[in-house]
């Protein structure tokens, strides 16, 4: 392991300083980390005092250093032993001439080590949540400002027949508020591997309480009181493996959300559509070499961190698959990138969509004219219907309709406007059922779209519903 101080003469993360907000940087900090690991020390200093084996004056010591972190000094002793966390022992020790002695009493590494990183995923969970929720907050007061905006709704990338705005995003509302729950649910289910020991037998603690009076359960439980962490009833060396896998599972499926979130944006804000466009700033450069570029680069971004968010699941489960018998070592590197990176890119992603939403703009003029253009084709179905209401043969009427659309859609691609409300209103054979002025009556799409207004209200009913009972 090479020490010093890191420059932009050697190789920094992207998630040390582009990617992440400050708050979660900090959380998977070394500093923060060593605080963690200190803390549990003194908990367990707290628990073995109330046993009588460790000293108030020692758990004193421990608690007025407990903040002196040095990582300096720590990292040139794990220069000499190569192992990080007795090289962080050995300077806390240093630090506390009565405490030093019963720092680590009778604890293997994973139990200070995995109760710590159980920690740190409660408080990055609680972060995204955060997050998660305000974006929802967002999203609920888009849904009710374009509830009842009428828009063209496109299948396979073609028109298909109206929504309104605020029913599509809706639709990825939804698919958010599950993944809030889920994150809520993660969250709570988080648990530390607690004081078991080298195999999770608490052999070690087993010897050391005994004639205290406690057990060595009584002291797990003291310990994990004071961290305020469930622990697990079983371990092995270490927690199981397949709570990192849950957890980025959770992380993994809000991407998905938001990634598809993007994905349609970009679409949207395509000049073919032109209906809804990312916040520009007035000084932002689109391209180095097109000065007239606008591209969609913060939805970009979410479709590429999320994009990598949806490959760590699966280390995360061969990290659980493949941890042998009471454990191996081969997932520790790995989770030193794999946990802080993951929470680093969502929060980024996160970060980037509440801006995107808290500035979208929705253009009203190209809304108008999509479906102007398109929105006749999906309304002859209600005339369709009309038709065969009022006696008309239903499938004589199909093939009319069908002949009159063709020739519009000819008459569109050659760059001309979209003459299908002239030619039905027209259509002899439709008017001898319904009058011309009926006709396009019917032929106007801005209310044809269904219950989608009152679905809308109410999935933003919903999201302020289930954030007041989550809060």
């Amino acid at each position: 392991m090479e020490t010093g101080i890191f420059s932009h003469d050697t190789f920094i993360s992207p998630f040390s300083w582009r990617y992440g907000s400050k708050a979660m940087r900090s959380l998977w900090s070394e500093h923060h980390k060593r605080l963690l690991l200190r803390r549990i020390w003194v908990a367990l200093a707290k628990a073995q005092m109330q046993a009588g084996i460790v000293t108030g004056e020692q758990l004193d010591d421990l608690e007025l250093h407990k903040n002196d972190i040095d990582i300096e000094r720590s990292s040139a002793i794990e220069a000499e032993i190569s192992h990080d966390l007795m090289a962080e022992i050995k300077t806390f020790a240093e630090q506390c001439k009565v405490g030093g002695p019963i720092i680590h009493l009778g604890a293997t590494s994973m139990d200070i080590l995995d109760n710590m990183d159980a920690l740190r995923l409660k408080d990055s969970l609680k972060l995204i949540i955060g997050q998660t929720g305000k974006l929802l907050d967002i999203l609920a007061d888009s849904i009710e400002s374009y509830a009842g905006t009428t828009s063209m709704a496109y299948t396979h990338l073609q028109p298909a027949e109206p929504t309104t705005v605020g029913y599509r995003m809706a639709q990825y509302a939804q698919d958010l508020l599950t993944d809030y729950r889920e994150l809520v649910r993660t969250c709570a289910g988080v648990k530390g591997k607690g004081m078991k020991g080298a195999v999770g037998t608490s052999a070690s603690y087993l010897a050391l309480m005994e004639g205290t009076g406690m057990s060595a359960r009584e002291m797990e439980s003291l310990v994990m009181n004071h961290l305020d962490l469930e622990a697990y009833e079983v371990s092995t060396q270490v927690y199981p493996r397949k709570q990192d896998w849950l957890v980025l599972n959770a992380l993994a499926g809000t991407a998905a959300t938001l990634y598809k979130m993007a994905f349609d944006l970009r679409v949207l804000q395509s000049p073919p559509f032109g209906e809804w466009s990312e916040p520009f700033g007035s000084k932002q450069v689109g391209s180095s070499a097109m000065p007239f570029k606008r591209n969609p680069i913060n939805a970009e971004k979410i479709g590429s961190l999320a994009r990598w968010i949806a490959t760590l699941p699966a280390v995360a489960w061969n990290n659980a698959a493949h941890c042998l018998l009471e454990r191996t070592l081969d997932d520790s590197a790995n989770r030193r990138v794999l946990l802080p990176e993951a929470f680093l890119a969502l929060d980024e992603i996160l970060s980037v969509s509440i801006r995107i939403f808290s500035g979208l703009k929705v253009h009203a003029d190209r809304i108008a004219g999509q479906l102007q253009n398109y929105g006749v084709f999906a309304a002859t179905e209600h005339l369709l219907m009309e038709l065969g209401r009022r006696g008309a043969d239903r499938q004589g009427m199909h093939e009319i309709i069908r002949e009159h659309s063709l020739t519009a859609w000819a008459d569109m691609h050659t760059g001309g406007s979209n003459p299908l409300k002239h030619l039905l209103s027209n259509e002899k054979r439709i008017t001898k059922y319904i009058s011309a002025v009926e006709v396009l009556a019917i032929l106007d799409v801005t209310g044809y779209s269904g219950d989608a207004e009152q679905r809308a209200l109410q999935a933003a009913r919903t999201i302020r519903e289930t954030r007041r009972d989550i809060s």
